[in-house]
């Protein structure tokens, strides 16, 4: 175990360097004058000059690599030049409203998914497997944003006219701050990703379920007398959790850069919005910081998909 646990972690440092030797190239290597894009169009030649020296743009390309990885090594992405401030406290500020809203809706997409799509499973063809599979096609085929707005309409406008204010129209209370209104401003968005990721994961498992329940090894529990919740939680359900945790891991990873549609939507300043936001300041130390993050988060979430699949299945670790 601990070897192969070795040679994910490897392969993942291997990916990153990959990925910073991407992200150096494009920034910093394409046709793009940073030092021009900072200092202004209309800014004189002498203070591009001092902006790029500043930042060591006139270095020799390995120094400048070097530089670039070794800072970000440190968690250090340079400053935030449109408020003055490290790169570092902008992420830092955004990152618990995007743990908050990835957290919170993962939760009810893997309890609501894996639960629906047992349940189709175990009744294929009957009316709640036809009802559950129309309840996952419509959300699946829902644009995020379109739910984001008819959940604002019905639960926010229509109650709020109704005298009913318990959902709030957006924006973000912390935790730590009051919990009842964290809760209140992260219900809505919760639901609005957690009902569209949903619909994949209940057509996800079951399918799975359906190929392992038709399994030999299945036939003969059932033969020795084994309940079928027994069978079906103790046997299929743990056989059938290898292509949910892939999807798990990979959806996780992958939110965790930023929910940009629900984010915005919703008025969320987490990383998402944040981007969003620096893309169009064309503030590259954010982007930059914000990329390598998700890029890691990815990487970090992919390797505990694979201790996942080993604790799961012992024949991955041979491979």
């Amino acid at each position: 175990m601990i070897r192969f646990l070795i040679r994910r972690i490897l392969l993942g440092i291997l990916v990153m360097w990959i990925i910073t030797l991407l992200v150096f190239g494009l920034f910093f290597i394409a046709p793009n004058n940073v030092a021009q894009t900072l200092a202004g169009r209309q800014a004189p030649p002498e203070t591009v000059a001092l902006i790029s020296h500043r930042l060591g743009l006139d270095l020799p390309l390995w120094q400048q690599y070097y530089n670039f990885v070794s800072k970000a090594v440190r968690g250090d992405f340079g400053f935030d030049y449109y408020h003055g401030v490290p790169v570092t406290t902008i992420m830092a500020a955004a990152l618990p409203i995007t743990l908050s809203l990835v957290i919170g809706a993962a939760i009810i997409w893997l309890v609501l998914g894996v639960f629906n799509g047992v349940i189709s499973a175990i009744r294929p063809r009957s009316f709640v497997d036809r009802g559950l599979t129309v309840f996952a096609l419509f959300f699946y085929s829902m644009p995020t944003f379109l739910l984001g707005l008819l959940l604002l309409y019905f639960l926010y406008f229509q109650l709020t006219l109704r005298g009913i204010t318990f959902f709030p129209p957006g924006g973000y209370v912390a935790l730590t701050a009051d919990p009842m209104a964290w809760f209140q401003h992260m219900i809505l968005p919760w639901f609005t990703l957690a009902l569209v990721s949903a619909a994949t994961y209940t057509r996800l498992t079951r399918a799975s379920m359906l190929d392992v329940l038709g399994e030999d090894y299945i036939r003969t529990a059932r033969s020795k007398g084994l309940g079928e919740r027994r069978v079906v939680t103790r046997h299929a359900l743990r056989a059938a959790l290898t292509p949910i945790v892939t999807q798990f891991g990979i959806d996780i990873g992958s939110l965790l850069g930023g929910v940009v549609v629900t984010e915005t939507v919703f008025s969320l300043p987490g990383l998402g919005k944040t981007a969003i936001d620096a893309i169009n300041q064309q503030d590259l130390p954010v982007i930059i910081g914000i990329v390598l993050f998700a890029s890691a988060a990815v990487v970090v979430a992919n390797i505990f998909v694979d201790v996942a699949y080993a604790a799961l299945d012992p024949r991955v670790r041979l491979h």
